[in-house]
């Protein structure tokens, strides 16, 4: 990178610390003392929602639609609020915002602090794929959008699951490998891919993710396109490999998360497909209060969590820093789980989480291995979405590099996405100087 462009990163970061610092004086400077009291009684009424939010969650009967109410309300009434007493200053100070976020990619671009894209490699396409392909995932997907019918035309061989009788994915997928199978790939949710990935993985030839779930977390963070599956069997023909990690809670493999605790138990109720709304409400009072479920400890390297109401450990790491890409994962092959742990016991937990900026709740770290354990024999847990029973403890381990994924050469993800807003980051960048202003690339 030349002396120029770092100049450029370097004015771009302090346009971006400028901004923001204008877009919180702008309301400040208009309105004067009552500005600031506005904000300081708009940081109140957040830390209210919040409570009120914990209240929804934990109370029944009159008193929880009362805080359903007031958590409803008082966002909106701040909103009302400001727009009725800052006039010109709000818009203002959004407009500011749009500049600081713009100013604050443009800067890091180049800096290590985007996503770094996993190393791809040309390979010959297979000569015997074999695809499993749920009809029901997605609502019906498969049919939708003539996925078996494009997988043969390809040169696929496809084996449609019976939704009226149980079918063992894993042995379909090892009884294909033994018929000479070159490539194995899966249409339907997380958890039929986490399935027939491990076989994949076991038998060291690539797996063909297809996005006919309904949510396609792995297809997202793999760059793929969720709107329309077909086009994920363009790699059949046109295909590259990269080589991702595997997650697994005992022996059980995972492609996004395992999670335990109130999530895990409430997927584990029979009502739940039907109505999750319903079922969540009625069983979350007492999961988060600890009148029901296990006791959790969970172990992670040097951190322990001690009686979290849940825990998440997911193959490599949520971006949880930056609004703009929560819930998904910069990379597949760091070779270390991810951990979100959350323990909230009050209303005053509750408002801890959205206003502390390191609220004590929230444990985030990672680790290669974690073990959860409770004072019970069993754990429920949430597996890539599918609820399951294992003895406890439950030992979670990653295989790096395990896993051999063909996805096109030409997928939406597959650009370079947008850097994630550091804010330290841009503090560093705007003060250094000279050629220091942002780290050389390792080539």
């Amino acid at each position: 990178m030349t002396e120029r462009a770092y100049r450029e990163q370097r004015w771009a970061a302090r346009v971006a610390l400028a901004s923001a610092a204008l877009a919180v004086l702008a309301p400040l400077i208009y309105g004067g003392l009552g500005g600031l009291l506005l904000l300081a009684g708009g940081a109140a009424g957040l830390a209210l929602a919040a409570a009120a939010v914990w209240w929804t969650l934990t109370l029944r009967g009159p008193l929880r639609w009362a805080a359903a109410l007031l958590a409803v309300a008082v966002p909106a009434g701040l909103v009302a609020l400001f727009a009725a007493t800052l006039f010109w200053a709000l818009p203002v100070s959004l407009t500011l915002w749009g500049v600081a976020v713009w100013s604050g990619r443009y800067a890091l671009r180049g800096t290590g602090s985007h996503r770094v894209r996993a190393r791809e490699r040309r390979a010959a396409p297979p000569k015997r794929p074999f695809l499993i392909m749920n009809p029901r995932s997605g609502g019906g997907k498969v049919g939708r959008f003539g996925l078996r019918e494009k997988a043969e035309r390809l040169g696929a061989r496809v084996v449609l699951l019976d939704p009226d009788a149980r079918q063992d994915v894993t042995a379909l997928a090892r009884s294909a490998v033994a018929d000479g199978a070159d490539l194995l790939g899966a249409a339907g949710g997380d958890g039929t891919q986490a399935l027939v990935a491990a076989v994949a993985a076991e038998h060291g030839i690539p797996f063909l993710v297809i996005s006919a779930g309904t949510r396609n977390h792995f297809a997202l963070d793999l760059g793929l396109d969720r709107d329309d599956p077909a086009t994920c069997l363009d790699a059949l023909t046109d295909g590259v490999e990269l080589r991702v990690d595997l997650g697994f809670a005992g022996d059980r493999p995972f492609v996004n998360n395992a999670s335990f605790g109130a999530y895990a138990a409430i997927v584990q109720s029979p009502s739940y497909r039907d109505d999750k709304i319903g079922t969540s409400l009625d069983l979350l009072p007492d999961l988060l209060t600890r009148q029901q479920g296990p006791r959790l400890t969970a172990s992670a390297g040097d951190t322990t969590l001690d009686s979290p109401q849940a825990v998440l450990v997911s193959n490599n790491p949520y971006v949880t820093g930056d609004p703009f890409g929560f819930g998904t994962r910069d990379r597949l092959d760091t070779g270390a789980l991810g951990v979100l742990g959350l323990r909230v016991d009050s209303a005053t937990d509750a408002a801890a989480l959205l206003l502390d900026p390191a609220p004590a709740g929230l444990t985030v770290v990672t680790a290669r291995e974690v073990v959860v354990e409770a004072d019970t024999p069993e754990l429920e847990v949430g597996l890539d979405g599918e609820a399951l029973v294992l003895p406890s403890p439950v030992h979670c381990r990653i295989a790096p590099g395990a896993l051999t994924v063909r996805v096109p050469r030409k997928r939406p993800g597959a650009a370079r996405r947008q850097p994630r807003l550091d804010w330290r980051r841009l503090r560093k960048l705007a003060a250094t100087v000279g050629r220091t202003a942002a780290p050389r690339r390792r080539w």
